[in-house]
């Protein structure tokens, strides 16, 4: 059994091993000079590789809930963790389940991963690009921008549209297309997210805790928690990329989408304004200890009131009311230059629940960011990457399906 594998990345090397682990023999097509750029760019170069708390596909977003559950039960976190500990890859456990490697770099995993592929005599060949797959019969041919391949089964992990530099340029999808599937229109996730700022950019680059509550057409859909960068454009920080998903989807859906901002998340309104009772003063004197100095002016100059002016308790409880419900318009979102994955993209409902096999094409398969999954921050896409990556990988590296 001969398999073709078209991408280096996460789901690729994993799809490749399974495959050359079930007898076949397998070449890895990848268009970048290296293997695993995307990984190891993540998690700041530091590459949380999965998450311990991840049971089911309950935080993922895809439009077949049940078949990623699935994939995901089918290889979960604690088989990543086995199968790097099979490896010889030494790992640490972060709170909340976060798994990364112990060296704290993401090229570990890489280099743990080449080590296996050279191991399973896996014929690995960069700098060769695909441009075309076609099926006539029973075999593949498969076309890069200087050769030629032939294979009896394919897996396409080519990625989505995300981080473009580590050579995710959305040619997955033309390949896609070509072999019979459509495509769901890949948007931007994990990523910043654009702003009407009603003070302009006076708070760009200024970090603070925040509470975030996601506001579609008013109802509120979901809330995080934690770091908030302000930017010249909107808003950035760990908690903007959990909401941005949805953000996205919405927007992309001409739905009016807010982000309510809180912040002082840890205090109630009441306890806030208990703390500010009877204290007589400027505006900077009475709430100087709230606020980043940057922010209480913002929020002075939303208030209309001047720098210096003694306070009013009406306008004291006003401010605290507005940092604790400052709504900002969400207007779009930065490009997938910066974003982490993709959203959309080959829905589920047109691959087999347990193989990962087209249902539009036999003997291709499809795995990773190509496929309509995304998840959170926190090892979430990297687990899908793993575990669609092993189910697409031991599929087409078996005899007759």
């Amino acid at each position: 059994m001969e398999v073709c594998v078209i991408g280096a990345g996460a789901a690729g090397l994993m799809a490749a091993v399974a495959a050359a682990k079930s007898g076949a023999a397998v070449t890895v097509l990848e268009a970048m000079d290296k293997p695993g750029k995307k990984i190891s760019i993540t998690g700041n170069g530091r590459c949380n590789l999965t998450n311990r708390g991840i049971q089911n596909a309950a935080p993922y977003f895809s439009d077949a809930p049940e078949t990623a559950d699935g994939i995901l039960r089918g290889f979960p976190a604690e088989d990543t963790v086995h199968f790097y500990e099979n490896l010889g890859l030494l790992m640490k456990e972060r709170e909340g389940g976060l798994i990364y490697p112990y060296s704290d770099q993401a090229q570990s995993v890489v280099n743990a991963l080449l080590q296996e592929v050279r191991r399973r005599k896996i014929k690995l060949k960069c700098r060769e690009r695909v441009v075309s797959v076609e099926k006539k019969q029973d075999r593949f041919y498969i076309k890069t921008e200087g050769w030629h391949y032939e294979a009896d089964r394919v897996v396409l992990a080519c990625g989505g549209k995300a981080a473009p530099q580590t050579g995710s340029d959305g040619m997955g999808y033309v390949l896609a297309k070509s072999l019979g599937h459509t495509v769901t229109e890949p948007l931007p996730a994990l990523v910043p997210l654009t702003a009407k700022l009603p003070f302009g950019s006076l708070l760009d680059g200024v970090r603070s805790r925040a509470g975030i509550t996601l506001r579609i057409d008013g109802k509120a859909i979901a809330r995080e928690k934690g770091e908030l960068q302000w930017t010249g454009y909107g808003i950035s920080g760990i908690a903007v990329f959990q909401l941005s998903s949805q953000a996205v989807r919405a927007l992309q859906k001409k739905k009016k989408v807010e982000a309510e901002i809180d912040l002082l998340p840890d205090f109630t309104e009441s306890e806030l304004t208990e703390r500010v009772r009877d204290r007589e003063g400027t505006y900077e004197e009475i709430l100087g200890g709230f606020y980043h100095a940057k922010v209480l002016k913002a929020l002075l100059k939303e208030a209309k009131a001047a720098a210096g002016e003694k306070a009013v308790p009406e306008k004291i409880g006003s401010l605290i009311k507005m940092s604790k419900h400052l709504r900002l318009h969400l207007t779009g979102s930065r490009s997938f230059e910066q974003a982490q994955v993709t959203a959309g993209g080959i829905p589920l409902q047109e691959v087999k629940e347990t193989t990962l096999e087209s249902r539009k094409t036999k003997g291709l398969f499809l795995a990773g960011e190509l496929l309509d999954v995304d998840g959170p921050c926190g090892g979430y896409n990297l687990q899908w990457a793993w575990a669609s990556g092993y189910a697409a990988g031991s599929s087409a590296g078996k005899g007759d399906l």
